[in-house]
């Protein structure tokens, strides 16, 4: 029974690298796009989501025993995973110090919209 755990977990090792190298390359394919890449990363996350509420709760322990060892499990190898999601602060980090006047926020509606002054016909 050994044997086939390690066997198991052998074979699972190498889909994960299998989908792990996939998720690297679609990444280098949508470098520069941040609309793919943000698509990219949302489709992980309905992944990790579904996952988590599917199939891994319903292979949630049915005893204190295995609770126990799974918990153990989860604390030696690293916690529970986590998706991050990025902070506002680390969208504002590329964005240039001084900003530029067409860069700059409007200071009240009235500079959203255009006067009749400023249209062309």
């Amino acid at each position: 029974m050994n044997n086939d755990k390690n066997s198991e977990l052998e074979k699972i090792s190498d889909q994960l690298q299998v989908i792990a190298t996939a998720v690297e390359d679609a990444a280098q394919t949508c470098q520069g796009d941040v609309i793919a890449l943000l698509a990219l990363l949302r489709q992980l996350e309905k992944l990790h989501r579904e996952i988590r509420d599917g199939i891994f709760q319903d292979s949630l322990p049915d005893n204190r025993q295995r609770l126990y060892s799974l918990l153990k499990d989860i604390q030696a190898e690293g916690g529970w995973p986590y998706i991050e999601r990025m902070q506002l602060k680390a969208f504002l980090v590329n964005l240039p110090a001084a900003a530029s006047p067409e860069n700059t926020a409007p200071k009240s509606t009235h500079d959203v919209f255009l006067s009749e002054d400023s249209l062309e016909w």
